[in-house]
């Protein structure tokens, strides 16, 4: 009963609490900007039609998406997620070997307004930069790439999509997570600000209550948004995150950004769309040709990335940016 009781909870949360991106007032803000997109573009069906494309929403695809989230939601209430995201313990133990070599005390230093402003931006970009290259590892590390291949077998795209995860990916993501923004918030508690001021975890929440407000939940759903080529130089767009989603071949391996297109410049993935492009979603060949959906249901959506993984293993694990599939039958 009680991990009913927890399950129950955890999905609740899931569309309430404000740091989850389908949180109930971040897809009424949709609705509100879907809204304006529609007027704009001369209202080519009935705004319900519009919003809730049958095709979308009845789909095979979006039905194996419910199952996922549910099925995550519980192992969520099992605390299995939870005993892995250790930020603090990292962040508690990085600052106190800090304070022991140096000899330093917990004293906070001077903080002013500069000095929050400077760890929250350097916060932000660290979780954004974990999130590039905890994305961009499992596209094109064979061994990783089946556990991910599972998100990009969405044939269709509705916001609960960002939560078609195998639970594996969420667990190395998260260890990710743990080591690196963990060793940065100690660095920054060392040198800035001698103790976590709620004022900073405050605003680095407030900068994410804008990444979900202003459209995140586009990003998996069948309306297009583009920021125009200047903006989505610094920032990656809901179109951009489609061209990432999509199945032919120039796409492969772009915009693995989640709020920055920094870190695609930087390394070489960008891909600015010029206009719109009709995208079809889903895993495809080293050609861009469509394969069979791989996940039909939640059996073969769990499983089948451990026996991919496997054979992947036997034949010799890669890390190649420059690959077509790290599988012969997944799209990277």
């Amino acid at each position: 009963m009680d991990l009913l009781k927890q399950f129950f909870l955890s999905v609740l949360d899931t569309f309430t609490g404000l740091e989850s991106r389908i949180a109930v007032v971040y897809l009424l803000l949709t609705v509100l900007i879907v809204a304006v997109l529609w007027n704009m573009r001369g209202r080519p069906t009935g705004f319900l039609a519009y919003l809730l494309p049958k095709e979308v929403y009845l789909h095979k695809s979006n039905l194996v998406d419910i199952k996922i989230f549910l099925f995550n939601a519980l192992l969520s209430a099992s605390g299995l997620f939870a005993a892995v995201t250790m930020t603090p313990l990292m962040t508690a133990a990085v600052l106190n070997g800090l304070l022991t070599a140096t000899g330093s005390s917990v004293a906070p230093v001077d903080l002013t307004f500069a000095k929050l402003a400077f760890a929250t931006v350097i916060i932000i970009l660290t979780l954004d930069f974990c999130k590039y290259w905890a994305h961009r590892l499992h596209h094109e590390t064979s061994i990783l790439w089946p556990f991910h291949a599972l998100h990009h077998s969405a044939e269709i795209m509705t916001p609960l999509t960002a939560h078609r995860n195998h639970p594996v990916f969420l667990i190395l993501r998260a260890l990710l997570y743990t080591v690196v923004v963990g060793i940065v918030q100690a660095l920054m508690l060392f040198l800035l600000m001698g103790k976590i001021e709620i004022l900073t975890i405050g605003t680095v929440n407030a900068g994410y209550f804008l990444f979900n407000a202003l459209g995140s939940n586009l990003r998996h759903s069948h309306v297009w948004l583009s920021y125009g080529p200047v903006l989505e130089h610094v920032f990656i767009s809901p179109a951009q995150h489609h061209i990432h989603h999509s199945a032919e071949r120039k796409h492969y391996n772009k915009n693995y950004g989640e709020v920055f297109a920094i870190w695609d410049l930087m390394f070489g993935t960008l891909y600015v769309p010029q206009s719109y492009e009709k995208i079809t979603y889903g895993l495809s060949d080293e050609d861009g040709t469509l394969i069979e959906q791989p996940y039909p249901n939640l059996r073969t959506a769990l499983l089948h990335p451990f026996a991919d993984s496997w054979r992947a293993l036997l034949k010799g694990t890669s890390f190649d940016p420059d690959a077509a599939p790290a599988h012969e039958e997944r799209k990277t």
